[in-house]
């Protein structure tokens, strides 16, 4: 096992570290052994749902700007352990280093939103239709929220839930992926230490579930947590969706994406070029919001094509944790073999392929390398179509704008989006109502890389949730619409009578 001790120590988790048969934690580095975790026995998972549900009896009278101010103590600890934490997210899942500070960056940017909005729970006052009545609509803490976390982004996801839902009253049961536990507990850590400055919460108000599918099963399963935020593959999705809402739970869903650039003959290709490499292997294209589909006018495409084939082969693959690489590891060896056999496919269906190929030389032994690929492909085949989570980028002519947007829409995710142009009439329209059919639309910049601002999420088989930014904090309440009679009469409404 190789001596991360140091780092483990600063970031508090070096006692939560077993020998013994534990969960084994590897990193795509190297695909060495870092660590082995305790895992949590399914049996644990009643009582610890009953427990954050004493814990939200609790935090739920707790007047929500003093809620707030757990959330900006758990900021401050974020800024003070950054450096730390964004270097054991690139050891855990093998983002290049300034990619894992951002991670962390991200959170304390959503802790800054979150206090602000704990002093904005805004309801509304409603005109009645009866005199001598007040009607208005209010939002309540929901009760236990569980959020199931992927590996790609292994801790500013779940800041994204836990913030708002933190702020809006409710306690919090967390299941990270299986493949990066090490973030988690560390992120428990960090939130301990800011409950111990706040001194006035519940006990179990954040609790960390480690283990495999069977452990976020029983908190799907679970009538007791109110609230299932899920963040994964849209398999993961159909499996989720259909038992919460049997028991009539609420789901929040953030699954797969397919996401397109349009690029018009007016675009600016410098900058074009500069969106698509960081958005196609940025990541090492395993972002939701990474770049896979290039629709590109077919009086630019033979300008912009061999820019974008000679900074492919440009660009810096190894270790992310050495300065100037810009593409790390494939989390694991199955992430590696998914990739190939998607190319293989895209090969049969016409495609040309550039770069693809398995890295060795010259990167650590142990780790899935990969060249990112650029893909021409005939048309928009059943490959295309799909998500494969690694850095392919298919590349597609067209002609006319409309035909750009049919194939943009003609997948079955609808993440995020984007068009360069300078054409105002062809920018428009693709934020139009028949435009992009996405969550997400941007103009002029990449699919990928999400202020914390706006409200993030999808439409289609990318699961309908909306988190982070503008109202998304209302997904973690629930609406209560009251009506008051102030006056000594009892009118009905719409004129009905029902007089004795």
């Amino acid at each position: 096992m190789a001596n991360y001790q140091q780092l483990f120590k600063s970031l508090g988790i070096d006692k939560m570290i077993t020998e013994d048969a534990g969960l084994p934690v590897y990193t795509p580095i190297d695909g060495s052994l870092i660590a082995s975790v305790k895992q949590t026995s399914v049996d644990q998972i009643p009582e610890i749902i009953t427990n954050s549900q004493i814990a939200f009896n609790h935090w739920r009278n707790v007047p929500a700007p003093k809620r707030g101010e757990l959330v900006r103590l758990l900021g401050e600890e974020l800024r003070a352990a950054k450096d730390d934490l964004g270097k054991l997210v690139s050891l855990e899942v093998g983002k290049i280093l300034s990619e894992g500070l951002g991670e962390v960056q991200e959170m304390i940017d959503i802790c800054d939103l979150a206090v602000g909005q704990s002093r904005q729970l805004y309801g509304l006052t409603i005109a009645s239709e009866r005199p001598g009545h007040r009607m208005a609509e209010s939002w309540l803490p929901l009760g236990v929220v569980g959020i199931i976390s992927a590996f790609n982004f292994p801790v500013a996801v779940w800041s994204w839930n836990a913030t708002l839902a933190l702020v809006c009253g409710n306690s919090l049961v967390w299941k990270p992926s299986e493949k990066t536990p090490l973030t988690a507990l560390a992120c428990k850590v960090i939130f301990e230490r800011a409950l111990a400055k706040f001194k006035d919460a519940p006990d179990n108000l954040l609790q960390v579930v480690i283990g495999d599918r069977l452990i976020g099963e029983k908190l799907v399963e679970s009538k007791s947590v109110a609230l299932i935020s899920s963040t994964g593959s849209t398999r993961m999705g159909r499996a989720v969706a259909p038992k919460v809402a049997e028991r009539f739970g609420r789901c929040l869903l953030e699954l797969g994406g397919n996401n397109a650039m349009v690029v018009a003959p007016t675009a600016d290709l410098d900058l074009a070029v500069r969106a698509i490499t960081f958005s196609a292997i940025g990541t090492t294209g395993q972002r939701c919001t990474s770049l896979r589909r290039l629709i590109v006018h077919e009086s630019i495409v033979d300008d912009l094509l061999p820019r974008l084939i000679q900074a492919y082969k440009s660009a810096p693959v190894g270790n992310p944790l050495e300065e100037g690489i810009l593409v790390g590891p494939l989390i694991d060896s199955p992430a590696r073999e998914n990739m190939q056999t998607a190319l293989s496919s895209a090969k049969k269906q016409g495609g040309v392929i550039h770069g693809g190929e398995t890295i060795t030389e010259g990167i650590p032994e142990g780790g899935c390398y990969v060249r990112p690929a650029l893909v021409e492909m005939p048309s928009q085949t059943a490959i295309v179509k799909q998500e494969t989570f690694a850095p392919i980028l298919y590349v597609l002519p067209y002609k006319e704008l409309n035909e750009a947007i049919a194939m943009h829409n003609d997948v079955p995710q609808g993440l995020s989006s984007c068009i360069f142009t300078n054409d105002v009439r062809e920018a428009e329209t693709f934020l139009s109502v028949t435009g992009s059919d996405c969550g997400i639309a941007n103009v002029n910049i990449g699919p990928s890389g999400a202020e914390i601002g706006g409200a993030f999420g999808g439409e289609k088989e990318t699961g309908g949730g909306r988190e982070s930014g503008s109202d998304a904090w209302k997904s973690y309440m629930r609406r209560q619409t009251s009506t008051v009679n102030y006056s000594s009469e009892l009118p009905l409404a719409q004129g009905v009578k029902f007089d004795f």
